[in-house]
């Protein structure tokens, strides 16, 4: 299945906002908890997005997949960053994961990410 990304990350957004509104509590602790664990510290907060995505591949997220590709291009991630976490998504997910791999390429690449060498 093929998704593209940039349009399936503004619908959640849409959606995201409608629940702000209706349970605000529990979303300004998920907002405050996310920028808690994206906060630089031993870790930058590039690795901890690279990390947001491995596990979002391994749990075949498509929402994961399209906020967590847009930050990592924001960020600067090259592709040879982005494709060794591929390699540990797949080693730590199997096939499944080699699946949704290849989707989070697909995300990477449709909000600007480096493109592969010709």
């Amino acid at each position: 299945m093929s998704y593209s990304y940039p349009e399936l990350s503004a619908e959640l957004g849409a959606e995201l906002s409608k629940l702000r509104k209706e349970i605000p509590e529990t979303m300004k602790g998920f907002g405050q908890m996310s920028r808690a664990a994206h906060a630089d510290g031993a870790l930058s907060n590039r690795t901890k997005e690279l990390i947001a995505l491995a596990i979002g591949i391994a749990n075949r997220c498509h929402g994961c997949l399209a906020f967590h590709a847009k930050a990592l291009v924001e960020l600067g991630c090259s592709r040879a960053e982005f494709m060794e976490m591929l390699q540990v998504a797949i080693y730590m997910g199997g096939g499944p994961s080699l699946m949704t791999a290849a989707e989070a390429l697909q995300a990477y690449e449709q909000f600007g990410g480096e493109a592969a060498p010709n």
